[in-house]
């Protein structure tokens, strides 16, 4: 507990001196505010548009969590599936492996053709940023299990059943976690990012890309600073969560979530 203390008392000092030196940089230089606001001109204008900041927060974490979710239950479908019959896997994987490399903003204006514009389509989009790296990371940590292991239910009369969900799945847990936080921390990227080209249906209205967009146009440089701040802690957020839930679900069994020996 003593060295948790430290490390978050040492990260608080940190910030506080990074926030210091933006703040003495912005007044020695007289830099224009519509160029580059210090840290109390971008709290006053969080404070004076919350109740719009907490709404484009609001709708980009149901867009960045849905698209999340969704990826997560396709995944962990696709990996299973891929871990039953190794054919399979040789055939479709290195398909699946190319969502990484899908241009995402070429592909948006055809999602909004498909779908309209909206929430629907921003979590189209995320989703697809999403998938790649759980279908990965799963699909490694269900088809490395030790042989013997395997062999020791076989000898028990374990059915592919029982091998998969009592064996293969535990086993998979850290990559699958793994997958997740690499997903989380894109989720919120894969959220701003179709807002860019489908984050509203009205006008003035829309989540933290959208609104990024948005308040440039209108100059408001304080305000668009507070929303990129307000996505960064969405991001810190989802990532954080997943490492509470694998904390939760590895910490008494597993190496990699234990506490470190006392020296």
């Amino acid at each position: 507990m003593k060295k948790r203390a430290w490390l978050i008392t040492n990260s608080a000092i940190v910030f506080a001196v990074l926030i210091g030196l933006w703040s003495r940089a912005v007044a020695i230089a007289h830099i224009p505010v519509y160029m580059l606001p210090g840290p109390g001109a971008v709290l006053s204008a969080a404070r004076e548009r919350f109740p719009s900041l907490l709404n484009s927060l609001e709708i980009t974490t149901m867009e960045a969590a849905g698209g999340l979710a969704a990826s997560l239950i396709v995944g962990i479908a696709v990996a299973l599936v891929f871990a039953q019959w190794r054919w399979l896997r040789q055939l479709v994987y290195p398909y699946t492996i190319l969502l990484q490399t899908v241009p995402i903003v070429a592909i948006a204006p055809l999602i909004i053709n498909w779908i309209g514009p909206g929430i629907p389509a921003v979590m189209l989009v995320t989703f697809i940023i999403c998938l790649a790296p759980i279908i990965a990371n799963t699909t490694q940590g269900l088809i490395s299990v030790d042989r013997n292991l395997i062999d020791l239910f076989l000898m028990h009369k374990a059915t592919p059943a029982q091998v998969l969900l009592k064996l293969r799945l535990p086993h998979a847990l850290p990559n699958l976690f793994t997958g997740v936080r690499i997903s989380a921390g894109i989720a919120v990227i894969g959220g701003i990012t179709g807002e860019l080209f489908a984050g509203s249906t009205r006008v003035g209205e829309g989540g933290l890309g959208y609104s990024i967009i948005y308040a440039n146009n209108q100059m408001e440089t304080s305000y668009m600073f507070a929303l990129v701040a307000a996505a960064t802690l969405l991001g810190f957020g989802f990532f954080f969560l997943v490492m509470f839930f694998e904390w939760l679900a590895l910490h008494n069994w597993h190496e990699s979530s234990r506490e470190p020996a006392s020296e």
